[in-house]
């Protein structure tokens, strides 16, 4: 007799990828990469409404999907932008606004006399996984806190370069508040029982926008878990589907939600297969990771104005503090 537990967190109806669910016929999957767009908020009084932000790379999708969920939040867009050489010296319009785009060659400089009228202000950054370091790099030789949802480059080197410059930061690879929870729960379970899985083979599949360019943070964060767990998995086994044919027929995703979404399952198999468990969560869209971010960024800005000891944080930190919108 075999048994199968499943515990799905899809936020769509639950899709199977693993033929007739039972454990040895379960399926595979295949490849990927990353869209991305830079934030950068300014942040000047107490209060949470009407803060002024500096949205960078803002023609990017999270660029946009922060600012409007920002704009929704009550913040004030300033009108400059980070962006490339080519774009440099461009107005551009975002969600209404006007923006100006400063190119590399003026982008330290921007930042500074944007930080001189703001001296609250915050970055978010989701860019690509190159210019994570560089980029946390020049916010804290400015000393501007941020928030950074990009994953990839190198994590230590970024983590060294924030404490080293005794800099405030929200790093996290994922934003969505509901998505993190569950990550909090994983984390939970493997501190509590570690080895409670062990022998177990895992399966992990992945659907992101073609664009996305690297193994999600929150794949990882997972896969951790389960490594916790007493589970043997080597990262380059995860299995990532990109293209739009296969995420429509394969996976289930809505051809509206290609451009943009994030769908994982993870599955386990007992070593004498009669036991499997699968653990699923499927969003499309940006808005669940913009308005994650706004949270983050009030969240920062608060622990900055109290001048709090601790200098690094992430989105469990800012779900434990409570006091989301």
């Amino acid at each position: 007799m075999t048994a199968v537990a499943h515990i799905s967190f899809g936020l769509l109806p639950k899709v199977t990828l693993f033929g007739d669910r039972t454990p040895a016929k379960a399926g595979c999957f295949l490849p990927r990469r990353r869209s991305s767009s830079l934030v950068v908020l300014a942040m000047s009084t107490s209060s949470n409404s009407g803060v002024p932000i500096m949205v960078n790379s803002c023609s990017g999708n999270m660029g946009k999907a922060v600012i409007k969920a920002a704009d929704s939040a009550g913040l004030q867009i300033l009108p400059l932008s980070f962006g490339s050489a080519e774009e440099s010296g461009h107005v551009i319009e975002v969600c209404g606004r006007s923006i100006e785009i400063h190119g590399p060659s003026t982008r330290e400089a921007a930042l500074a006399s944007t930080y001189d009228e703001h001296p609250n202000m915050i970055v978010v950054d989701y860019t690509i996984p190159g210019a994570v370091n560089d980029n946390a790099e020049t916010y804290c030789k400015v000393g501007v806190p941020f928030v950074i949802g990009t994953t990839g480059g190198d994590r230590d080197r970024l983590y060294k370069t924030v404490e080293d410059s005794k800099n405030y930061a929200v790093i996290s690879p994922q934003m969505g508040k509901q998505v993190v929870a569950f990550l909090d729960a994983m984390e939970t379970m493997a501190e509590r029982s570690p080895g409670a899985f062990s022998g177990y083979k895992l399966q992990v599949m992945e659907s992101h926008q073609a664009g996305k360019l690297d193994v999600s943070g929150t794949a990882k964060a997972v896969i951790s878990c389960f490594q916790k767990l007493g589970v043997s998995f080597d990262m380059n086994d995860v299995q990532l589907i990109r293209d739009p044919n296969q995420q429509v027929e394969m996976v289930g995703v809505p051809e509206e939600y290609l451009s943009g979404h994030a769908f994982h399952m993870y599955h386990l198999t007992s070593p004498d297969e009669t036991v499997s468990f699968e653990f699923q969560h499927n969003v499309c869209g940006r808005s669940i990771y913009a308005e994650g971010t706004v949270d983050a960024i009030i969240f920062l800005s608060k622990k900055v104005m109290l001048k709090a000891e601790k200098r690094i944080y992430n989105m469990i930190d800012v779900l434990r503090e409570g006091n989301m919108r």
